[in-house]
């Protein structure tokens, strides 16, 4: 496999806020190894093209590094950090967000027999594996669409559709083909995980949420943990800090204010728990982060 042009065209069109003049594509550039982040993985396809980077989810710790690929195929808290990258050589990744709709719409035009076979347990929601020739290609051709803008509109879309059809026949169709499936385990997974970022600060019993989910309380709990590495409440957990971290990052003087404002009714709870996580009591973090807001694109790219 041979990684010089795709390498050539990432480091040309990367930008820091890692966007592209072609939508749901994303480009990373890093020039130093940093230390662990926290950040919402998005549903998404990585390709590392130079570098490496090792990502954390729950007690799993995944690793890919040039001509692996990553997929996320639920929005997913996680904790990331480039392991080689450096001014001479910086690690170079693309990306590209999925969505649903259009595995869907794929799967419905495959014909009998075109798609591998899958497992019958439920797929994590995060997977490596190794990048095969034809999936490098079209992410290249993708990407030389931004050498000519003219072309854009009219056929990157179907060089999308060509590098989503690579998943689906490639070695992870397990975990790309349910994210376009309504009745799939990964989808109920899905619409639990949902509930709780958009209700983060609320409490809630997992029975409520296996109902949400159309799920048998131990069928769901087994499946949660399956996807996402961690159990509902420790999801919670990690939801809440990465969004106080967020909103520590403008409100910097009101640790205790935000502590209870994404859910927590003991500061001093808040406060062990997010040294824990990030390693710095929230105010020394806060002064840290102090007019530098932590951003929202995927982490795994």
């Amino acid at each position: 496999m041979d990684l010089a042009e795709l390498r050539a065209l990432l480091a040309r069109h990367a930008r820091p806020d890692m966007s592209t003049a072609i939508d749901g594509v994303l480009i990373s550039k890093v020039e130093r190894q940093s230390p662990p982040a926290t950040s919402m993985s998005g549903t998404v396809m990585a390709l590392i093209a130079q570098g490496a980077k090792q990502m954390a989810l729950g007690d799993r710790v995944y690793e890919y590094r040039a001509g692996q690929y990553l997929v996320a195929s639920v929005d997913l808290p996680v904790t990331g950090r480039f392991t080689r990258a450096s001014a001479d050589m910086p690690a170079l990744g693309f990306g590209l967000v999925l969505h649903p709709p259009t595995v869907a719409e794929l799967l419905l035009q495959a014909a009998p027999g075109d798609l591998p076979p899958v497992p019958g347990a439920a797929p994590s929601g995060m997977v490596v594996s190794d990048a095969p020739d034809e999936l490098v290609d079209a992410v290249i051709r993708l990407l030389r669409l931004l050498d000519r803008p003219r072309d854009v509109a009219v056929l990157a879309p179907l060089v999308k559709r060509e590098i989503l059809w690579h998943l689906l026949t490639g070695e992870q169709t397990g975990a790309v083909r349910q994210l376009g499936l309504a009745d799939s385990s990964l989808s109920h997974v899905a619409r639990a995980v949902r509930w709780i970022r958009d209700h983060y600060a609320q409490s809630f019993r997992v029975e409520e949420l296996a109902r949400l989910s159309g799920m048998s309380e131990s069928a769901f709990y087994r499946n949660f943990q399956a996807v996402t590495a961690m159990s509902p409440i420790r999801f919670q957990k990690q939801i809440r800090l990465q969004e106080a971290r967020l909103l520590l990052a403008t409100h910097s003087h009101d640790v205790t204010g935000v502590s209870a404002r994404v859910g927590y009714e003991s500061p001093s709870q808040f406060s062990r728990e997010y040294r824990r996580q990030f390693g710095v009591p929230p105010r020394e973090d806060a002064a840290r982060l102090r007019g530098t807001a932590p951003g929202r694109v995927p982490a795994v790219v």
